[in-house]
């Protein structure tokens, strides 16, 4: 291969707090990707860890290596994205930086899509000695029921849609920019739901690796995040992703609610109605912080003992959005008189207010430490 022909591939790897396996996978693709001109393309969230000063590093020994630094700009699929988008290669993929997926299978993927028999090459974890791989049960099922789900509401049969290591042709990616969401882990999925039809799909696949250093970013809460990337599909994207996140976890607050009430009405644990109301008032308040703070907003996740910081800032945000719900419920029910309207269209202006306030005040360039 000539190290100064312009690259046919590049590979876009977006990092935080990688600093320990940047350099690892670099020689990796170096040992796989003999026979090409490629690129590695490091998209790095202003990692505390400094990921891309070793990036720079790196690329200041070997013009294989870009490294694009995002300050106040967070997120996995933005990432992806962006790097996307600064590369001019024909092909591009997509591989995590924790060295979990097997760089090997690069040169098959390219083949399919060099080839003319595809316009995307996915990179599909395997279940055979999954458990002793790193390909955990609970990520097993996760993956399963992602496929289920995917292709029961939008009608593709992938594999693995959930996956973030495949490979497609840059000027697809390009021509679908606009509507890809930069929230969010799937990538891969809304790349599916926004390309066009007859877009021709290979599958490969490759035993899912055990992270060996570094923190892993993702946990079972992805599936919820899945979820409202096809809800925004659903609605032609009318719905944004972190909406959604936002409208599923206060449905859950709902319930928590109801429970809590229910066990202190039960037990009589307190004297009487509305210190009942006030305790799971207050239970509900908090899940609906915790699972925002791990599920909308992970990427500005609150830390620490300033989590409670940021619960009491969010409970004041949601006292106000009471104040509201209520309010445009009376105002609603006196000119109307129908009930389930006006505490419906209340509800509704009540989660648009914390909604917006939320993403304005509580996580506001937040990050997670």
């Amino acid at each position: 291969m000539n190290d100064h022909a312009a690259p046919v591939l590049s590979v876009i790897v977006p990092t935080y707090c990688e600093a320990a396996n940047v350099p690892a996978l670099f020689e990796r693709l170096k040992n796989v990707l003999t026979e090409l001109a490629w690129e590695m393309i490091v998209v790095d969230d202003d990692s505390p860890d400094g990921t891309a000063q070793i990036a720079f590093s790196l690329a200041s020994r070997d013009a294989r290596l870009r490294c694009v630094r995002r300050v106040n700009r967070l997120g996995l699929a933005g990432a992806v994205i962006e790097g996307v988008l600064s590369s001019s290669a024909e092909f591009v993929a997509v591989i995590d930086g924790d060295l979990q997926h097997d760089e090997a299978i690069l040169p098959s993927m390219y083949k399919a899509l060099a080839g003319g028999g595809a316009d995307l090459a996915i990179g599909t974890r395997v279940r055979a000695e999954a458990a002793e791989r790193g390909f955990s049960p609970a990520r097993q099922k996760l993956s399963h029921a992602g496929a289920y789900f995917f292709k029961r509401i939008c009608g593709l049969s992938v594999a693995d849609p959930m996956s973030g290591y495949f490979m497609i042709r840059r000027e697809i990616v390009g021509d679908i920019a606009p509507k890809l969401s930069s929230d969010g882990f799937k990538i891969l999925a809304d790349i599916l739901l926004c390309a066009p039809p007859g877009l021709r799909i290979a599958q490969t696949p490759y035993v899912f690796r055990k992270r060996q250093a570094g923190e892993s970013k993702l946990s079972p809460l992805v599936a919820i995040d899945f979820l409202g990337l096809l809800v925004h599909h659903a609605s032609a994207e009318a719905l944004p992703i972190r909406f959604v996140l936002f409208a599923a976890v206060g449905a859950f607050g709902l319930l928590v609610h109801l429970t809590v009430l229910r066990i202190l009405i039960v037990t009589a644990a307190l004297p009487n109605f509305g210190a009942e109301q006030l305790v799971a008032t207050l239970a509900a308040m908090t899940s609906n912080f915790v699972l925002n703070n791990e599920v909308t907003y992970r990427e500005k996740r609150y830390r620490g003992w300033s989590a409670l910081g940021g619960l009491l800032l969010f409970a004041l945000v949601c006292g106000v959005g009471v104040v509201v719900n209520i309010n445009i419920a009376a105002w609603l029910f006196d000119f109307d008189h129908i009930w389930w309207v006006a505490g419906f269209s209340g509800a509704l202006v009540g989660l648009v207010w914390n909604y917006a306030v939320s993403a304005s005040f509580v996580w506001r360039r937040r990050r997670s430490g």
